[in-house]
């Protein structure tokens, strides 16, 4: 069997006509809904429309009174004077969850045609961090299917009212195409993958996924590791196991799935498990008292959990109190959130560095089932992520994944247009993608980023800052300001030293300094929204890629008095770059997109056709998947890629088919 697909390779871009500074879009069919475009109204109370396009706009909270705006900060010259730095950190740290019932949306229909706005977003991503993880599951992992092939030639489709689980999660099937699409986008742009293990049986385990899935991932380097149990701590709750189920329980479980992948030949890879990704119903000490790391530490490859500060549940099922989302919105603009999100994991994550584990959030967001409109899709929500991850990061998690589902909800990343409306709107940028691309930027790409919570202007929770070290040196700063103030008066200026007679180091202040902003009108501002003066715009609007100028700062420090003054507007937040090293390694200037012709040289990649033939959950000899070559079953066979060609054109038309081609 093949590892991608050869000869042609089909990208769909939403793209619009262009000609100068003239956008001209496919004429809106009349009978095509209105309510989703921007909007600037104040309840959704008539709204009728997806989530992901909900208009709500929320009141800011109060300017908060005796707000200091005018303060210092004190950076060491030497990490070796820093107590508390974290483990070194990727810029990867930030990465998705993507539930799989939407990957044939957000991925592409298969892996001959791939959704341009997605890897536009993703090349942001790699061009700033060097790679980006991205997590495939979620409830619907545990009930997924691998099969042959679906009516219609689809990869994934799911059937409605097949399992009993109070939060009506369909069973899944899907084909080995979902598996090269993640392959071909992987050699595009430098993703990495987590899988889960179907766990909804452990008498009849499903090792499908991680049978195809180390063969088509492993061998670039594209596989990250299995989940086994996505949320075991809820499976009593919506009614997947009894109601005595308990840690011990789970522990007996996972054994079962270790043993069975030690059994699998066709499962090359032994060490690569993700455990127990638990929601805090469980602790995780209840988790890690059954023993099981000791007893399964060479099969493990990371430990997980997933975790939201509230829910939206009662709304979509009933379940829980209703969550009024004005009464909450001042609960995410604030410093303490992240902190009191992470204070129960922090004994976990001193477990892991002894474990030798990565310790990683490996589902997250505003609000389980779906968040709350009007903070969710909010600038709001920007911060409240961007600060979440830093302080994860602080905190020595390795890594986060924010959570992507479909068109019913608000915290999306990014989402693209419903199916019907494909052919004349792009896609809708989500608040909590400026988070992402902003961590990437401010870890870079080196891998030896360490995050320090300065506790600056004496530890005030609407103005936190953090310092990033590299290689023993201070190379970035990140300087938030939670106040919604459109006067002004609530802008703070803060005085950064590094080094100097006051600490007992030489004075190293650079005499210049860049910084990038992030901001926006409000915290209740959707879109709005710029990075360095630059925005993905609104609803149905981005084609993944930035527009307008950027505009970076530079400030001209004063090298006698050891300072530079950096000013950060309500809301807002600034990126400082202490060296023209550090801006330079963080991806600057832009590059890579794909509106039209790119050649990128992929590691070869080789896949046994025999594990296809005999694995797991399929049609053992019988199996077989064909090419998208008319006619052609055979022509899907290669085992190996070595360099990928993406030839295009010139923008002519929505819908506009950029071919690529193999060589």
């Amino acid at each position: 069997m093949r590892l991608f697909h050869p000869l042609a390779f089909v990208l769909v871009i939403l793209s619009s006509l262009v000609n100068a500074s003239v956008t001209v879009y496919h004429q809106v069919p009349l009978a095509a809904s209105t309510t989703t475009t921007t909007t600037t109204t104040a309840s959704s109370a008539n709204y009728t429309g997806a989530a992901a396009y909900d208009p709500t706009v929320l009141t800011p909270p109060p300017v908060p009174a005796g707000l200091t705006t005018q303060f210092g900060i004190q950076l060491s010259s030497s990490s070796a004077a820093v107590q508390g730095l974290s483990i070194p950190q990727k810029g990867s740290f930030m990465g998705f969850s993507i539930e799989f019932t939407v990957v044939n949306q957000i991925f592409g229909v298969n892996a001959t045609y791939l959704q341009v706005p997605f890897l536009n977003l993703m090349a942001l991503l790699r061009e700033r961090a060097g790679e980006v993880h991205i997590r495939v599951g979620g409830n619907t992992q545990e009930t997924a299917v691998l099969v042959d092939s679906l009516p219609g030639g689809v990869m994934v489709t799911k059937e409605q009212g097949t399992t009993n689980d109070v939060t009506a999660t369909p069973t899944l099937l899907y084909t080995a195409e979902v598996f090269y699409t993640m392959a071909n986008i992987s050699a595009l742009v430098n993703t990495k993958w987590f899988l889960g293990i179907p766990f909804n049986d452990t008498n009849n385990l499903r090792l499908g996924i991680a049978e195809v899935g180390e063969a088509v991932l492993s061998g670039p380097g594209y596989l990250l590791g299995f989940q086994v149990g996505n949320e075991p701590d809820l499976y009593a709750a919506h009614q997947n196991r009894p109601s005595t189920y308990s840690p011990f329980d789970y522990f007996g479980e996972f054994g079962v799935v270790v043993n069975a992948v030690n059994n699998d030949g066709n499962i090359p890879v032994k060490n690569n498990l993700v455990a127990p990704s638990i929601t805090g119903k469980w602790t995780p000490e209840s988790v890690w008292n059954t023993g099981l790391v000791e007893t399964y530490s060479s099969s493990l490859g990371a430990l997980a959990v997933e975790h939201y500060p509230t829910d939206n549940c009662y709304a979509l099922y009933g379940i829980g109190s209703p969550v009024i989302p004005q009464d909450v919105f001042q609960n995410f603009l604030n410093h303490t959130s992240g902190i009191n999100i992470i204070a129960p994991y922090l004994n976990s994550t001193n477990y892991a560095q002894a474990t030798g584990k990565p310790f990683i959030m490996m589902e997250t967001n505003t609000a389980s089932c779906g968040g709350l409109p009007g903070i969710s899709d909010t600038f709001g929500a920007t911060l409240w992520a961007l600060d979440f991850g830093l302080q994860m990061a602080y905190s020595n998690f390795s890594g986060a994944m924010m959570h992507v589902g479909g068109q019913d909800v608000y915290y999306n990343p990014f989402t693209p247009p419903p199916t019907n409306q494909s052919s004349y709107h792009q896609w809708t940028i989500g608040s909590v993608f400026y988070s992402a691309i902003f961590i990437a930027e401010a870890f870079g790409p080196s891998g030896n980023a360490q995050i320090i919570d300065l506790q600056a202007n004496t530890n005030n929770m609407f103005t936190p800052a953090y310092a990033i070290y590299e290689n023993g040196a201070p190379v970035r700063l990140v300087l938030l300001n939670y106040v919604s103030d459109p006067s002004g008066a609530s802008d703070y200026t803060t005085t950064i030293s590094i080094g100097g007679s006051a600490i007992g180091q030489g004075n190293a202040t650079p005499a210049q300094i860049q910084v990038k902003y992030l901001v926006a009108p409000s915290v209740s501002e959707k879109y709005n929204i710029t990075w360095a003066g630059q925005t993905f715009g609104g609803t149905f609007q981005s084609d993944g890629r930035l527009t307008g100028s950027e505009s970076v700062q530079t400030i001209n420090c004063d090298q006698s008095s050891n300072t530079c003054q950096v000013t950060v507007p309500a809301p807002g937040v600034a990126l400082v770059f202490l060296s023209s090293n550090a801006y330079a390694e963080s991806g600057n200037p832009s590059t890579q997109t794909f509106p039209t012709t790119v050649t990128k040289t992929a590691k070869t990649a080789t896949i046994n056709p025999s594990v296809l033939a005999t694995s797991n959950g399929m049609s053992g000899s019988t199996w077989q998947l064909g090419s998208t070559s008319k006619g052609n079953i055979g022509a899907g066979v290669r085992n190996s890629l070595s360099v990928i060609s993406v030839v295009g054109t010139a923008v002519v038309s929505a819908g506009l088919l950029c071919t690529l081609f193999w060589s």
